[in-house]
């Protein structure tokens, strides 16, 4: 199997380095290309076929990922399409906003299509990516997702649901980040540096992460745990709600959806 990244940004190069983490694909099994490679220069040393022609990584590939721009979707399938063998391609598309309907009429042709939402994360191997799909058969539905497995989890859903996936899932990072940041600013005003204020507030994150997903708890039984009466804790929750805190981040998902929808 050989897959081909077309549009390596921060997405396609997480997934590329995703893909390549702990040896799951080997370097000349994947193939990415890009208008101006330049800073894929350390995928090429490795071995990685790199190119700037997306006909050459479409010919060279059995799985193509689409991780450009929402824009240049119809753009560049139109570009790959004469080199599209529905016998051989499977076509994942990335793009937020564009669906398997528009990808199938792009393609003209049987292909299985699918899209897959994943997030920066896949660099090293914690992303969460939502599939849909439309035309593959089951066997090429479970090798979609255990390829999309080997850098984080994978999960099938209905397209409908692929607009709202990106947001807590692919938008999610960016939220995740901006409460991190935030506590690191807290615990710098009540007395750490920096680095050490970074170190305590991103193991408690992902502490908190964890035991949610191993022991599979809702976040207020957790909540309870820590939360004796009259203490610091229950005092600081209440603070933050009465700020906002949960209303502000509701709105923000809310919001981000809309714009995505429109």
């Amino acid at each position: 199997m050989k897959i081909a990244i077309i549009g390596c940004g921060n997405l396609g190069i997480a997934l590329a380095r995703g893909f390549l983490k702990d040896g799951f694909l080997a370097p000349e099994q994947l193939v990415l290309s890009k208008r101006n490679p330049s800073n894929l220069a350390s995928f090429r040393e490795l071995g990685v076929m790199v190119t700037s022609d997306n006909s050459e990584a479409a010919r060279n590939a059995d799985i193509i990922i689409l991780a450009v721009k929402p824009y240049n979707v119809e753009k560049v399938i139109l570009e790959i399409k004469a080199d599209l063998d529905p016998k051989k391609h499977r076509i994942i598309s990335a793009a937020t906003g564009i669906s398997l309907a528009q990808i199938t009429d792009w393609c003209a042709s049987d292909l299985p299509v699918f899209r897959a939402m994943p997030n920066t994360a896949a660099g090293i191997g914690e992303s969460v990516t939502a599939i849909a799909s439309v035309r593959a058969t089951a066997e090429e539905q479970k090798e979609i997702v255990e390829l999309f497995s080997t850098i984080g989890i994978a999960i099938v859903i209905e397209e409908e649901l692929m607009e709202a996936a990106t947001i807590l899932g692919a938008c999610g990072i960016a939220y995740v980040m901006r409460f991190i940041r935030a506590m690191i600013q807290g615990g710098i005003q009540i007395g750490f540096d920096a680095k050490t204020a970074s170190l305590i507030v991103n193991q408690a994150v992902r502490g908190a992460s964890g035991l949610l997903l191993t022991e599979n708890a809702h976040p207020e039984s957790e909540i309870d745990k820590v939360t004796t009466p009259k203490g610091c804790t229950i005092v600081g929750l209440n603070e933050m709600e009465h700020n906002g805190f949960s209303s502000a981040l509701i709105k923000g998902i809310v919001c981000s959806y809309q714009k995505i929808e429109k």
